[in-house]
């Protein structure tokens, strides 16, 4: 492989082909870039990771006590939970994903993040869908503790509350299905999601139906393949 780029894993799962990947750009200096891709699509990159930080820093900052438990949708190159577990208030992290390739990429240390998950003994990693979880209060997100409540629900599946990885992912974005999700957060609980888009005042109508209080945020960064600002966003709902 060129020292340029490396495909490091390529496998077959749910949603189609996942590949993890690792490249340089001299224009960027000495440093690797990971990248993961969906079929044709690119998911994720190292480059991009702050709003994705944002989602831990923002949504915890809104929880209240200490001896958290704390449920992260989606691990991708772990920058969430990693951002998360920096809160010393958390007692628990489950981290939650859909595809074992993802999952195996940190228990194998394949990627840079890994290693930080691991060694850490608060994190554990879950197997299964977050949507298909969220939806199901009776038993919930953790296999060990049928119906368990928790602080913080941080969630970064899709692409935004309108644009799905999954079409499947849909119905997620409805009262009925949000409630549901809500029932598994404790009272003061946190209910906090990324977008790579602008606040949507659709979506922002919908979180006030089940939740007390929601604010948007909006997180700009630096794109160097465009020499200017990007910017995602993060909505936080706090459950009444």
């Amino acid at each position: 492989m060129s020292r340029l780029f490396e495909e490091i894993d390529s496998q077959s799962g749910p949603l189609g082909l996942i590949s993890l990947r690792r490249r340089r750009m001299p224009a960027l200096g000495d440093r690797d870039i990971y990248e993961v891709k969906l079929n044709e699509e690119f998911l994720m990159s190292s480059l991009f990771v702050d709003a994705e930080e944002a989602l831990s820093d923002l949504g915890l900052a809104a929880v209240e006590g200490d001896s958290l438990s704390v449920v992260v949708g989606g691990l991708g190159l772990g920058y969430t939970a990693v951002a998360a577990l920096k809160d010393q208030r958390i007692d628990e992290l489950l981290v939650v994903d859909a595809i074992e390739t993802v999952i195996e990429w940190h228990q194998k240390e394949l990627v840079p993040l890994g290693k930080a998950l691991n060694a850490d003994s608060r994190n554990r990693y879950v197997h299964g869908s977050f949507f298909d979880l969220a939806t199901a209060p009776e038993t919930g997100f953790d296999p060990d503790a049928p119906g368990k409540k928790f602080d913080a629900i941080l969630l970064d599946i899709d692409h935004s509350p309108t644009e799905y990885l999954n079409s499947a992912n849909a119905s997620f974005y409805s009262t009925e299905n949000l409630s549901l999700m809500a029932q598994q957060l404790k009272s003061g609980g946190v209910f906090a999601m990324w977008s790579q888009n602008l606040p949507e005042p659709e979506f922002e109508a919908l979180l006030k139906t089940v939740f007390a209080d929601v604010q948007s945020h909006i997180i700009s960064f630096q794109n160097p393949f465009q020499s200017s600002e990007s910017t995602n966003s993060v909505y936080v709902c706090i459950k009444g």
